[in-house]
């Protein structure tokens, strides 16, 4: 991912045996003292079932549920079905699929193909947010770039708006916009490399057609961050590390999304601005976010957000869930995932695969892809570098979890159980050397 070489594990349509009932664990993190978000009372936590399937070797997945019951997603840096995206470099190509199927453990990627994405002036173009609405399909674009003190592209560069399709990807009409400076979608970075608020949004998923929007808008939500940092670091602002959350909204067509001037931003409150520079964050936690995604689970009438902190962009990464009943907030904690992965990221929600009841999810993610074919990294079994599906199940208050046994009793302590430590574990098979 993101311009690292990296060795095929596994055929495009491989994915991991269901795990049994014994197999859940709940993952146990402590949460740093300085998170601002109180507990959720109702949903306390998340209950791995153990049930896990992987599909292809490429990362960047964020499924888009379509009408006719199949999830659209981008893809890149890999390969699916023999097709290869790679999205660094001046020839940057942006891979897109469709998925079809009901169970998450038995789904078929089908149709890949790519799409040209000019990157200059930064060094790689690639996808973020994907939607699939009325019958088009709109898949954006953001830039990143280098840095002379290394890393894995510490530095978030602009969106560059979006390509549409009205065939379901055979044809795509490119996106207006670009990376360069005055060509990006929103009026941002005021310099280049300069910090961005929307550089790399993901829509909201509500659903087939948005049907829980609000208003019937589009959402989409971005991490970004503001200079001068208060407590520096590097990569402060990358592909996923930042620190505040931001949401704007838009209605959906091929005339309007790629027009800045139909876009609203939220202003704090109840306003919303058609001003970039009056969008307010949803949520902070200064060197502690990155990477933000975002969907409504009905049956709860919660939204739920994925964010994942990406420390120094090539080590252990830590995730959490938000929740709250409002698009805007206030969040509180679901979980804090320390290490999960053990470099997860791209973590999503397709709603989808939401249960009738709320509680069972599925987390979509790819993983590791600094540290592949090492076992020691993959927790849970099934984290490796593909569209990764976990299967979850939110608890709620004490006296409510879904079963009782030996990994759920373990977690009244405070430390996680390890991969070697949880014995009513299936054995699953590792990616091959």
């Amino acid at each position: 991912m993101h311009g690292f070489v990296f060795a095929a594990v596994a055929a495009a349509d491989d994915k991991t045996p269901a795990a049994d009932a014994t197999s859940g664990f709940v993952w146990q993190s402590a949460v740093p003292q300085d998170c601002p978000f109180e507990r959720s009372p109702t949903l306390t936590g998340i209950y791995f079932t153990g049930r896990h399937a992987e599909y292809t070797e490429a990362d960047t997945w964020y499924p888009s549920w379509g009408a006719d019951d199949r999830l659209y997603s981008p893809f890149t840096d890999g390969t699916v079905n023999g097709v290869k995206a790679r999205s660094s470099g001046g020839k940057a190509v942006v891979g897109h699929a469709i998925i079809e199927g009901s169970d998450p453990l038995n789904l078929k990627v089908i149709e890949p193909a790519t799409i040209p994405a000019d990157s200059a002036p930064y060094g790689g173009r690639y996808p973020c947010g994907s939607l699939h609405y009325r019958g088009v399909w709109y898949v954006g674009t953001y830039g990143l770039a280098s840095a002379p003190y290394g890393l894995n592209w510490p530095i978030m560069g602009p969106c560059a708006g979006f390509h549409i399709s009205t065939n379901n990807g055979k044809a795509w009409t490119l996106s207006p916009r670009s990376c360069a400076p005055g060509q990006a979608l929103f009026p941002e970075p005021e310099k280049f490399k300069g910090p961005v608020k929307f550089g790399s949004p993901h829509f909201v998923d509500f659903g087939r057609n948005l049907e829980p929007s609000p208003d019937g808008k589009a959402y989409l939500v971005a991490h970004g961050s503001l200079e001068p940092d208060e407590h520096d670091r590097k990569a402060n602002l990358s592909w996923i590390t930042g620190d505040q959350i931001y949401l704007c909204r838009v209605t959906p067509s091929p005339e309007t999304i790629n027009d800045a001037n139909q876009y609203e931003f939220f202003a704090g409150g109840n306003q919303w601005s058609r001003r970039l520079a009056e969008a307010t964050p949803i949520a902070e936690w200064n060197n502690n976010m990155g990477c933000v995604t975002m969907t409504y689970n009905a049956p709860l009438k919660r939204y739920l957000v994925c964010v994942t902190d990406g420390g120094n962009t090539v080590g252990k990464y830590n995730t959490y869930i938000l929740e709250s009943a409002r698009i805007t907030g206030p969040w509180k904690l679901v979980a804090y995932l320390k290490d999960f992965g053990k470099e997860a990221y791209f973590v999503n929600v397709p709603s989808k695969f939401i249960s009738a009841n709320g509680r069972t999810l599925w987390l979509c993610y790819s993983a590791n892809f600094a540290h592949q074919n090492k076992p020691e990294w993959i927790d849970p079994p099934g984290s490796r570098y593909a569209m990764c599906l976990q299967e979850i199940k939110l608890l709620g208050p004490s006296g409510s979890k879904p079963t009782a046994n030996k990994e759920l009793d373990a977690t009244r302590s405070n430390t996680r159980l390890g991969p070697s430590e949880r014995t009513n574990s299936l054995s699953l098979p590792l990616p091959p050397r």
